[in-house]
Formats: C-alpha cells, structure tokens, sequence
C-alpha cells in the first residue's frame, strides 16, 4: 500500500466548523479494508482501479471515475480491484443538503467539475464553514454531487440461507454455465422456491441476478487489465457480442469505454 497524503494538521479551534475532510490513498490489487462505519457521510472516489463496497444485504461496484456515496452510521468494507487510488471526502451529518440526504448507499458517476472539486478539496485538506473560499468550494462541490448520475451498480443479496447459498456459488465462479435447476438442487431448494425467493428478497429474478453478477465481475476484471474478449471469456459468455449487448444494456455503455480518467 503506497503511504497515505498527509493532510494539513488542523487545530481544535477549526473541528466544529469543518465542513468537509479528505483523505487520499493508494492501494494494491486485492488489499480488502475490514467492515467498518463512520459518524460522517463519505464519498469515495476511484481515481484508478475499481472498488467492491459491501454492506449487510448489498455489494457496491465503483469502477474508474467512479464514486460511492455512504452515508453516515453505514456498515461496510472495501476490496480492491487492480491498483486503485482513493479519494475521500467526509462530511458531517449534520451538514443539511439533498445531495447529502440519501439513506442508502449510491454509485454516481463523477463528472469531470466534480472530479477536479474532489481533488482540489483534497490538495485543500479539509474546509473551514468560516472561510469565504472555502464555502464557495463547498457549494459548488454540493451543487455538482447532487447532479451526479446515479450508476445501477449495486448488487442485492437474498437474506434466506438457500438464497445465499446459491448467490456465493454463483460469485465463486460466475463463468459456470450451471442452470437454475441444478444450482437449487445443489443449495438443497426447487427450482421454483429459489427463483421465488430471488424475486421477494432481491426484487429480481435469479437470473437476471446472475447475469449482473456477472457483469459486475468482468468490470473487476477490466479494471485489473484484463481485454474485453477475457472479461467475457471468464464471465460465462461465449459469444463477444452478447457480452457487449448485454453490458450496454445493464450499465448504458460498452465495456470498451468503461471509465477511465487515464484516457
């Protein structure tokens, strides 16, 4: 893990009038931050690499110029994908704005203001309410986040064991072509029960919530260096084309252009 940036030592007499904290690091392919929580709202911006974040019945990808939005009190943990620069922003929950009102987590897509705010706060440290600059970032950076797309990168996970046996069999290996039949049999459930039990605990059918498992692996994938052609290869697709199709579809672009700041 490469050091973290030191951010400029604040004093007491600032700590009730900050308005945002920031925090940048690096970090290594596969290097996983343990399930925590925070008192304040966090975004979490992938300057480079992809992110999973998971929570209690959900898992978040953050792909490249990507962003994920926590709010406060929201248990989690972060895994790497490739070598992943993180930016963060910290908020206090007392700070009142819509764009800071969400009680789930979202992936937003950043736009290139709202990429240049993130890290202008950071080179800033942290900013001060009291400061007229600094408020003036802060609107901006509020005004941008608010307009900030809202990604379909979440992946919900089934609360009954069956379920969740067949969601973690369906992860360990999401090139398996295995049917819905078999992988009941296997996780000891009909075919009818798990497909039920997919659409009352995830509101999508099994199916559907395979495909996106799948799709949201080949974005690792992708992240980690690995060619359009390998991401569908090793997702369980053999044919290109329905790969690219069915990525558009879910994501609204093809995998080829999948966000990248380095481009």
């Amino acid at each position: 893990m490469s050091p973290a940036r030191q951010p400029t030592k604040l004093t007491l007499e600032q700590e009730p009038f900050l308005a945002v904290r920031s925090f940048a690091a690096g970090y290594p392919s596969g290097h996983v931050i343990a399930p925590h929580a925070h008192d304040w709202h966090q975004l979490l911006f992938a300057c480079s690499g992809a992110m999973t974040v998971s929570g209690d019945r959900f898992s978040w990808m953050v792909p490249p110029s990507n962003a994920v939005f926590l709010p406060a009190g929201s248990a989690h943990s972060v895994r790497m994908w490739g070598t992943v620069n993180m930016r963060s922003l910290a908020f206090p929950d007392t700070l009142q704005n819509p764009a800071l009102a969400h009680r789930e987590c979202q992936v937003l897509s950043v736009t290139p203001l709202l990429r240049e705010l993130i890290l202008r706060v950071i080179d800033m440290a942290a900013l001060d309410s009291r400061v007229p600059e600094h408020q003036h970032v802060l609107d901006l950076l509020l005004d941008e986040l608010g307009r900030a797309p809202v990604n379909p990168l979440v992946l919900p996970m089934p609360a009954d064991s069956r379920a969740q046996a067949a969601a973690r069999y369906v992860l360990g290996d999401p090139s398996c072509a295995a049917t819905i039949g078999s992988t009941a049999r296997r996780c000891g459930a009909s075919r009818r029960t798990l497909e039920r039990l997919f659409r009352n605990e995830t509101g999508i059918s099994f199916g559907l919530w395979q495909q996106k498992a799948r799709l949201l692996h080949s974005i690792r994938l992708l992240a980690e260096g690995k060619s359009v052609t390998d991401a569908a290869l090793e997702t369980g697709y053999a044919s290109l084309s329905a790969f690219i199709a069915a990525f558009r579809r879910t994501f609204g672009y093809t995998p080829g252009k999948l966000p990248n700041p380095a481009d």
